[in-house]
């Protein structure tokens, strides 16, 4: 049997356990949260152009837009609602494939549903996001994402298949239209993560990209394209384009038994999730008593991989171009940690603009690589901060994994609240709390409609 047939036959036939099912509610909060906060975020630029740009492109009126109001055709309106869940870098991450699943799945699976596909948008879901993150992992050999090594973006790239899986699930296909799915959507993928170092809000558009290419894709195998069997494996496939190599097994072993999916963990800071261990650490020193006044210098110690993200160019990092550059920044999010953040240590607000006295500190963070960071790297991301003060002590705080990863994950009170603080920046208190509700009812015999009323 193929990859694409396995993944097929799992999607086609899974009934997730009640860990899942209870989980997948929260993944959708999450995401609804993020781009709600997206939509409201002062100055954003990435989706307002794909909102305009879809509604240039018109189309029958099927599913919600958030924050605008309006419908657009299932495929526009997953483009749009993958952009804003995206934009803030906010989602869920899973590990060790270090990449974003229900950014992509969550919108073409609920943009799907509400155009009126009849499938568990629950299971739906939770296919999605575990073939996602299986295909993930499938390209990290050694503890290295080779994915990411050739600078190309995991999220997208396999969040296209594994949304297109959840659309070809809630469509109600067989297992082999299914791997057609997969097929189809794997000509598709795509994301190269240049933004990440240098700039530029086209990094906020993939996961849109994503959802839109699932929907399409799936929708093109229930009109009977069909995709080449090996897709994945093959001479040409998947894996031989993107990664140059291929951990089957991490693909499918103890597939529809242990879930990746619940591996995913939810960010606690609207940040690249590479910087969450130095904030970990900065907060932690802030809380002994360290003052921006007694500071010489400062040491960010990471996993070696993760340099050429959060701490190159030097000079990039250390003076940030924009709030959004500075998400991907070490020693700009250090800074931040330092001088006191918002939200659960560092939050939305601390990246509107940026600010003089934050960049001064940052151009005193120098990044290294850490053994013990780079040895832990990818299943957990771990990092050490020295500062040496002017009085010439240094202090230090290590952590063996960030807050909300998968040994210190967030409580289901803080992604609750996390949802409801993100939400309330574009909605008020009582259509919050009205959203949660219908979300978790989605399981228990609730349609998505309710979640867009009109």
């Amino acid at each position: 049997m193929t990859l694409a047939a396995s993944l097929g036959e799992f999607a086609a036939g899974v009934d997730p356990p009640r860990a899942v099912r209870d989980d997948v509610p929260r993944r959708i909060l999450d995401v609804l949260g993020n781009a709600l906060a997206a939509y409201a975020e002062p100055g954003a630029d990435a989706a307002p152009a794909a909102f305009r740009t879809m509604r240039r492109w018109g189309g029958v009126p099927e599913s919600t837009v958030l924050g605008w109001g309006v419908r657009l055709p299932a495929p526009s309106a997953a483009l749009v609602n993958g952009v804003l869940a995206h934009s803030l870098d906010y989602d869920d991450t899973h590990l060790p494939s270090v990449l974003h699943p229900s950014a992509s799945v969550v919108p073409a699976a609920l943009a799907v549903a509400e155009a009126g596909a009849p499938g568990d948008v629950v299971a739906a879901i939770a296919a999605g996001i575990e073939v996602t993150n299986r295909l993930g992992m499938g390209g990290v050999a050694e503890g290295v994402n080779l994915y990411f090594e050739r600078g190309q973006h995991a999220t997208s790239i396999c969040g296209t298949i594994g949304a297109a899986v959840a659309c070809a699930r809630l469509y109600g296909l067989s297992a082999d239209r299914i791997a057609d799915a997969i097929g189809i959507a794997a000509s598709m993928g795509a994301g190269v993560l240049e933004a990440n170092r240098t700039g530029g809000s086209i990094k906020r558009a993939h996961c849109g990209w994503a959802a839109h290419a699932g929907v399409v894709a799936a929708t093109l195998a229930a009109e009977g394209l069909t995709g080449p069997p090996t897709v994945l494996e093959g001479r040409f496939g998947f894996f031989a384009a993107h990664t140059g190599t291929l951990d089957a097994a991490a693909v499918t072993d103890g597939l529809g038994e242990r879930w990746e999916l619940l591996r995913t963990v939810y960010k606690p800071y609207p940040a690249n999730h590479f910087t969450h261990p130095g904030i970990d650490c900065a907060l932690a020193l802030r809380a002994r008593g360290v003052r921006i006044s007694d500071v010489d210098s400062i040491e960010l110690g990471v996993a070696e991989p993760v340099l050429r993200t959060i701490a190159e160019p030097a000079a990039e990092k250390a003076h940030p171009r924009s709030g959004y550059h500075a998400k991907f920044s070490g020693p700009y999010t250090v800074a931040i940690a330092l001088t006191g953040g918002g939200g659960l240590g560092v939050g939305l607000d601390d990246f509107a603009a940026l600010d003089p006295a934050r960049l001064e500190l940052a151009a005193r963070v120098r990044v290294v690589a850490d053994p013990a960071a780079t040895a832990a790297f990818p299943r957990a991301f771990a990092a050490v901060l020295r500062i040496r003060l002017r009085s010439g002590e240094t202090v230090e705080h290590r952590v063996a994994g960030s807050r909300g990863g998968p040994e210190n994950p967030l409580s289901a009170d803080e992604v609750a609240a996390k949802f409801a603080a993100n939400a309330a920046r574009a909605l008020p208190a009582e259509e919050v709390a009205a959203l949660s509700k219908v979300a978790f009812r989605l399981g228990e015999g609730g349609t998505v409609s309710d979640l867009f009323p009109s």
